[in-house]
């Protein structure tokens, strides 16, 4: 008897300013996976507008009680969800939790690592107990700005740093803060993103940016890309508008690639992490190696860092993401 083909929904979209970038890592997607192995349809998901793309450009909306739509007069239901929204509820465990009541299988983390991945100061500290190395950081919570002076953060953080939101899964409402003047505009620049927002100290050095993923029978942790930004950090126009020159692998020494793989692999495996991430780091000129976040849901255009690097490490996404579902049945 034929085997009959899983139903694998790409969830995209959500309500952060990073929908429409979801909605490119969803065609990404879409493109790599394996048409012959599974039924691949893409799931729009924005407020209370939930809908899967039909062939012929006609759309059907889907029920929340089960994740499911009709197609052809038929009820259709789904055996997977390939999560790959940027920001909320698809990277800060609110999808996850949704998908746990149900009983569908995703691509992700649980509930509590993405929570906890998607607010970067909380990651900070939990993950400094166990040895990973963090630029030290402050949390300011809307509404009590005044607990946290201008001073206190210049005595303790130093300039310049970083101002950002605490809790967003994107590049918006993130500035480069070179003195005192300058924090107050930006910390409310990033309130309009995120209720809470950290004051980051700067680490100077090479950036780089690395995936990994695991399964029952594998462990991969893929060439890393470093980050050369034409801008004054990483921001959204140099990881969206090509103000950014991308090297992978990275040119970093053999000691220091050695110890990068080894750091990803522990911080996967501290976190209990599922299918693909991606780790940012900072390389100081010492060799001192400092975690700047976890990715649950990276990008997945064509372009974007973890395609670069499976091409680099000679797989074929494809195969990765027939890994990443299969592991999970």
């Amino acid at each position: 008897m034929k085997q009959l083909k899983r139903n694998i929904a790409i969830v995209c979209g959500g309500d952060s300013s990073e929908h429409d970038v979801s909605l490119r890592s969803a065609q990404g997607l879409y493109s790599f996976f394996d048409k012959e192995r599974y039924n691949v349809y893409i799931v729009d998901i924005k407020g209370q507008d939930w809908h899967v793309e039909l062939p012929g450009g006609i759309t059907a909306r889907i029920d929340r009680n089960d994740f499911s739509f009709v197609e052809d007069g038929k009820a259709k239901l789904f055996d997977y969800a390939y999560i790959t929204i940027h920001g909320t509820p698809g990277e800060n465990g609110i999808l996850q939790g949704y998908f746990d009541l149900i009983g569908l299988p995703y691509s992700t983390s649980g509930v509590l690592v993405e929570a906890m991945t998607f607010d970067k100061f909380v990651l900070n500290q939990y993950l400094r107990g166990y040895g990973v190395s963090v630029a030290d950081s402050l949390l300011i919570r809307q509404g009590y700005e005044q607990l946290v002076s201008d001073e206190e953060i210049e005595q303790r953080i130093g300039m310049p740093c970083f101002v950002k939101p605490a809790a967003d899964g994107s590049s918006f409402g993130v500035s480069k803060v070179k003195n005192k003047d300058q924090l107050a505009p930006a910390i409310r620049k990033a309130m309009l993103e995120s209720s809470e927002i950290m004051v980051e100290q700067f680490l100077e050095g090479t950036e780089i940016s690395i995936g990994v993923y695991k399964t029952r029978d594998k462990s991969v942790v893929l060439p890393a890309t470093e980050v050369v930004s034409q801008n004054e950090f990483f921001d959204y126009d140099a990881k969206y508008n090509g103000q950014v020159q991308e090297i992978t692998p990275a040119r970093l020494s053999d000691d220091i690639t050695r110890r990068v793989r080894e750091i990803t692999s522990h911080i996967y495996d501290i976190l209990h992490c599922n299918g693909i991430i991606r780790i940012d780091y900072i390389i100081s000129k010492d060799g001192k190696i400092s975690m700047l976040e976890v990715n649950t849901t990276p990008g997945m255009t064509p372009t974007s860092f973890i395609p670069q690097q499976v091409r680099a490490a000679g797989l074929d996404m494809k195969d990765v993401l027939t890994d990443i579902v299969e592991n999970q049945f």
